[in-house]
């Protein structure tokens, strides 16, 4: 993504989240009032062309920056030859199949507003069932990730800000929770000592991937 705000650990465009090495590519006007609000297609052959470079540079895996990244799933995984995944989404089908089907799935999202059908269709998620929050209402999220208002970010506002909004999932039947947006990745622990439950995010995904490429044998 577009975005120049300060990336702190836990982020996926920190490299100290980490314990591999990464690589990073920004792709030129893809803000997220154009990939959150509008969804625009137009993005598509910009983000298809940077994953085609990345896998010439030699890189294992592609993942994206951005949970709405989602709705183009297909056509970039199509795209190249190596594992591409663009969205912490991608695991809810499986989260899914892991809770009591009594329990729902939270989502903690960037924008609750943006996140359609379409995008759960685009990983086969349309018949989970989730329970969503979204932090486009809550000032410094809005102001920094959303409108790029500012760079700095002020870390404490913004972990008060996602604690309240996740307070909104605590009397839902939980029986896990996945984080789209990417951003909050940096509070996922403060948000499962409220919520109890898995939680799972880019990172998880991410990590995830990184063993299944880098298989060893198992000590006796």
């Amino acid at each position: 993504m577009d975005t120049t705000f300060t990336k702190i650990p836990g982020h996926i465009r920190n490299r100290s989240t980490f314990d591999f090495p990464v690589r990073y590519q920004v792709i030129a006007g893809a803000t997220a009032e154009r990939l959150v609000t509008n969804a625009d297609p137009s993005l598509l052959e910009p983000f298809i062309q940077a994953a085609k470079e990345l896998e010439a540079a030699g890189v294992a895996a592609i993942t994206g920056a951005c949970g709405f990244l989602v709705i183009f799933q297909k056509e970039l995984a199509d795209s190249v030859d190596v594992p591409l995944y663009t969205s912490s989404l991608i695991q809810l089908p499986m989260v899914g199949r892991m809770i009591r089907r009594d329990q729902k799935v939270g989502l903690l999202v960037a924008k609750e507003r943006s996140l359609t059908p379409r995008h759960l269709a685009a990983i086969g998620a349309e018949s989970v069932p989730v329970a969503a929050v979204g932090m486009a209402d809550q000032p410094e999220f809005r102001e920094v990730m959303l409108e790029a208002r500012r760079s700095e970010l002020d870390v404490d506002r913004l972990e008060r800000e996602v604690l309240e909004v996740v307070e909104g999932l605590a009397g839902e039947n939980l029986g896990a929770l996945v984080i789209e947006c990417t951003d909050l990745v940096p509070f996922a622990h403060k948000i499962q000592a409220r919520l109890g439950v898995p939680v799972f995010d880019i990172v998880t995904l991410t990590d995830m991937v990184y063993r299944s490429l880098t298989r060893g044998p198992f000590s006796p």
